[in-house]
């Protein structure tokens, strides 16, 4: 099914709104999701909304949370999310990361007790529109055995940078440090796909194509991938003073409940270094060359993180609108809230 931008977002901020989201943080969430599924990022788009549904439904997600930001130097912040909608308090929060990049030249604002928050590329592009350049970390709930490990200890745990260059393009970055991100998983089953032997493991530790017996995700390129979670979960989790590790709450374990979840922005302003312009055109430049080797047989051209799901976008309404599966669009037109799937289930949603 293919859907307008205007459609899609619509019907998605009508069903949040449905399950008690108030309108304003509807309209923001439903931007994101719109946001991720124009970009062929589906994991964390429309497929998301009826999990969203049932947790505020359910009081999971704060309605109307008392956020507090403080600043705790001149170059740093806490944005106390109070259980609130993780979407609506990272916006926020990156907000307040440019103003204060923009003040001093240096921002690192942790946010603190929300919930997920979704495709976190989403925020460092605010940043980068703002001509800054801009990390972001965000823990998740434990899917992904360790290196040498046997049993999940920490998320899925994604990173993200952008930055602006000298023309109209943008440099957008953002991984899961697993193989691939739960969401890839959740969209394949929303599918009915099978999934490559090397995202996921059963049981048993042994590789799965079924996404229906995936057990624990792996970590990307071993004991890198591994030291790269514990990275983000230090940066959005030990030094938030929230969940760490294992301890991170589950996605579905209890709906009724808000997941505490912490996150990290970091933004940089260019022209405190080498000056805006000469980042930009050296920015412009990187991406040039990229484009302009010789790529690999099997390839059409070596791309910039960003590159694709722009071009992606582009494609999607040249050729009709947004295409999201036939069963999420109809239960988006439906008065169906949600359908009760999720609460009490394990780490994938089983």
């Amino acid at each position: 099914m293919k859907l307008s931008r205007e459609e899609l977002k619509s019907l998605m901020k009508n069903k949040l709104m449905r399950a008690g989201l108030t309108e304003e943080h509807a309209e923001i969430t439903s931007e994101i999701l719109t946001w991720s599924d124009e970009r062929g990022y589906h994991s964390h788009g429309s497929v998301r909304v009826e999990y969203y549904s049932e947790r505020i439904s359910k009081g999971g997600i704060t309605i109307h949370p008392n956020f507090e930001w403080k600043e705790t130097g001149p170059c740093s912040g806490i944005f106390e999310g109070d259980n609130g909608c993780g979407y609506v308090a990272a916006e926020l929060a990156m907000e307040k990361a440019i103003e204060m990049a923009k003040k001093n030249g240096v921002a690192v604002v942790g946010i603190r007790n929300i919930s997920h928050s979704g495709s976190i590329g989403y925020y460092t592009e605010m940043a980068a529109k703002e001509n800054m350049a801009a990390i972001s970390f965000c823990q998740s709930d434990p899917m992904a055995v360790p290196f040498g490990g046997t049993e999940p200890y920490y998320g899925t745990n994604p990173i993200s940078f952008a930055a602006p260059t000298a023309d109209e393009r943008m440099v957008v970055f953002d991984m899961a440090t697993t193989v691939q991100a739960w969401g890839k998983i959740l969209d394949k089953r929303s599918r009915h796909e099978q999934i490559p032997d090397t995202w996921a493991v059963d049981e048993k530790g042994k590789p799965v194509t079924d996404p229906n017996l995936v057990n624990a995700l792996v970590p990307i390129a071993g004991a890198k991938g591994y030291g790269l979670m514990m990275m983000v979960d230090v940066f959005s989790g030990v030094l938030l003073g929230v969940p760490f590790g294992k301890h991170v709450s589950s996605m579905y374990h209890d709906l009724s409940e808000g997941r505490n979840l912490g996150q990290m922005h970091i933004v940089i302003d260019p022209s405190r270094f080498v000056g805006i312009e000469q980042f930009k055109k050296s920015m412009s430049q990187v991406c040039d060359e990229l484009n302009g080797m010789t790529p690999v047989e099997g390839f059409n051209k070596v791309y910039y993180p960003g590159q694709g799901a722009a071009e992606r976008k582009d494609k999607a309404y040249a050729t009709g609108g947004i295409e999201i599966v036939d069963e999420i669009y109809e239960y988006l037109k439906s008065d169906d809230i949600h359908f009760n799937r999720y609460d009490h289930k394990n780490r994938f949603a089983d």
